[in-house]
């Protein structure tokens, strides 16, 4: 397959097996969404040929859609065919209303959505739309090209569950490390047009694809100085009659040589760190019984929040999207009115990414001008690298910002705001349009960074081991967790399995109680009893959670105290250790509260 003479995919052959699901990784621009258009279809080889089953069915999901429909919801994806077999009538119709409402809630939607027009729903909602369309189909072969970048935490674990579950064969392009790792079983790599096939996840891929990369470059460099050293002949005695049939012989071994390829841009190494923060005060953000309604609304999309954000903390914003999160960083930045107390602290200097932010950049200057221009100090010689790190390598740093897709510009307002100095970072879904070594070259340098992170993001392997509380936003409400992401992702399932646990328990005492009669006061009162012993763990949850922060800070200080040789006393690292006890401790208590 080629593009103006150029080759995107060269000599490819590979075969899909029936419950196989894949994962098409490579760089931007190597293939990847070419090599879906082709087996969807919509694109023709220009050599060799695609072979399916005359009756394969296909489901593809593409980056990018038109929508035109004034359905309602359900209408929409009842709609999808979905062959069923004959003389089920009203049983099988009321079968598919059941899946379909069952996917689109598993997809994040809520069940008053269901009557909604579709015209009402943004773009993200009607991608989501489209996606539970192609499930419902059950197509023979999915075809799924970025499906997470419009999903929140909790539909990425249900679409992962999906695909585990389904009987069709799946192809995905997708930069969630993590999604990757659950939902696929084998990784196909496209790099310089060709592909090379792994049978393992992604994770086992990484490690085997780099062992293959530097047995590809040692042939690369071996053959580059047999061909050197070859031309140095051909040109030492070019014009020696003694040495004509060598000479002659040399250069028809240049020319029947096959030339070795290979990617020789690494950037897993290149360490980018942000200039150093100025420092803020103590909190840097001060929350208390913030709301915010939108006019025409008839509540509150947020209400109640408080919390503080403490100079060098990294927090992680989640939540179902249309919960709050976007909305709240508008206030932070003062882009909104609302009600409450919001304080910036002292001194704080904020960098905000959002994906509206590229449209601030220069159209009239190039890539590399515009990352010049804020550069300073010695983060300027390493500017080649990190635009190479954020795919901008080679003649794509000459290219003039008006030329630059969506994802391009997002990709190089990201860089900037790498180089210019602030001491609180807010970032809206910073990960969407960056591939695997970005996003971690981007972690690595957030990681290191000195000053205060607030990051929205669905992204779970970006944020484990960057954030260190988790901030979840849902039903107007903003609850406060501490520890990471996969922390609070298992709490969170915990806390679900209880309280179903706790409802199934309450359905089988009603309907005990329905077969004796009316409810008894002894009832009524256990069941007061009960709700008030669930407040007070509840609290002592909270306050436990409380001490081991200020534990931790603690822990923190001493930490920076004991980095002086003067303060290495016997006396300060008993108290280290006596924190250290008691941060234990209190964990232990947390445990046993929570029952984990």
């Amino acid at each position: 397959m080629e593009f103006a003479s150029k080759p995107i995919l060269d000599d490819v052959s590979f075969l899909i097996n029936k419950k196989d699901r894949i994962a098409l990784v490579g760089k931007n621009g190597a293939g990847k969404t070419t090599m879906l258009r082709l087996l969807a279809g919509e694109y023709e080889p220009t050599a060799g040929q695609i072979v399916k089953d005359s009756d394969l069915t296909i489901g593809y999901l593409p980056q990018v859609m038109l929508f035109q429909d004034n359905k309602t919801l359900r209408e929409e994806v009842c709609l999808t065919p979905n062959p069923s077999p004959k003389g089920e009538g009203d049983n099988e119709q009321a079968r598919r209303i059941a899946e379909a409402d069952r996917t689109l809630m598993g997809l994040g939607f809520e069940r008053k959505d269901l009557d909604r027009a579709c015209a009402e729903f943004s773009g993200g909602w009607r991608m989501r739309i489209e996606l539970a369309k192609i499930l419902l189909q059950h197509p023979d072969l999915l075809l799924l090209d970025e499906p997470t970048n419009h999903l929140d935490i909790e539909s990425i674990q249900w679409l992962e569950e999906f695909i585990s579950q389904s009987q069709s064969a799946v192809l995905l392009v997708s930069h969630d490390r993590a999604f990757l790792d659950h939902a696929t079983n084998r990784t196909i790599e496209i790099t310089l047009g060709r592909i090379y096939d792994y049978n393992v996840p992604y994770s086992q891929f990484v490690a085997l694809r780099q062992e293959r990369h530097e047995q590809q470059v040692r042939a690369y460099m071996n053959q580059q100085k047999m061909i050197q050293d070859t031309e140095d002949f051909i040109e030492r005695f070019r014009y020696k009659a003694t040495k004509a049939v060598q000479v002659q012989s040399r250069i028809k071994q240049l020319d029947k040589l096959e030339r070795l390829e290979v990617d020789l841009e690494d950037t897993s190494k290149l360490n980018l760190r942000f200039p150093p923060a100025p420092r803020s005060g103590d909190f840097p953000v001060i929350i208390e019984d913030l709301a915010k309604t939108y006019t025409g609304a008839n509540h509150a999309v947020i209400h109640d929040v408080t919390f503080t954000i403490k100079r060098g903390e990294k927090v992680a914003f989640v939540g179902k999207n249309g919960e709050g999160k976007t909305t709240l960083v508008r206030c932070i930045m003062g882009q909104l009115d609302y009600l409450g107390t919001l304080k910036i602290g002292h001194n704080v200097k904020i960098g905000y990414f959002a994906q509206n932010q590229a449209s601030l950049l220069d159209e009239n200057l190039t890539v590399f001008e515009t990352i010049d221009y804020v550069a300073v100090g010695d983060i300027r010689t390493k500017i080649r690298d990190i635009l190479g790190a954020f795919m901008f390598g080679g003649e794509a740093s000459e290219k003039k910002v008006k030329v630059l897709s969506g994802g391009e510009r997002s990709r190089l307002a990201m860089i900037r705001l790498l180089l210019e100095p602030c001491n609180l970072l807010i970032l809206d879904e910073p990960t969407n349009h960056l591939d695997m070594q970005s996003k971690d070259v981007l972690k690595g340098a957030l990681k290191d960074f000195n000053g205060t992170v607030i990051c929205v993001s669905h992204d779970r392997e970006f944020l484990d081991g960057l954030v260190d509380k988790v901030y979840e936003f849902g039903g107007g409400l903003v609850r406060e967790h501490l520890g990471g992401i996969y922390d609070f992702l298992r709490k969170k399932k915990i806390s679900s399995l209880q309280e179903l646990e706790r409802k199934e328990s309450l359905k089988s005492t009603n309907s005990a109680k329905s077969l004796k009669g009316n409810s008894s006061k002894e009832d009524f009162e256990a069941q007061k009893a009960e709700a008030a012993a669930r407040r007070k763990k509840e609290k002592q949850i909270a306050d436990t959670e409380a001490e081991i922060a200020k534990l931790e800070q603690e822990q923190t200080e001493m930490e920076v105290l004991l980095n002086s040789p003067e303060n290495q006393t016997t006396e300060n690292f008993e108290q280290y250790e006596h924190i250290k006890r008691a941060i234990e401790q209190k964990m232990y208590e947390w445990e046993v509260l929570s029952d984990i």
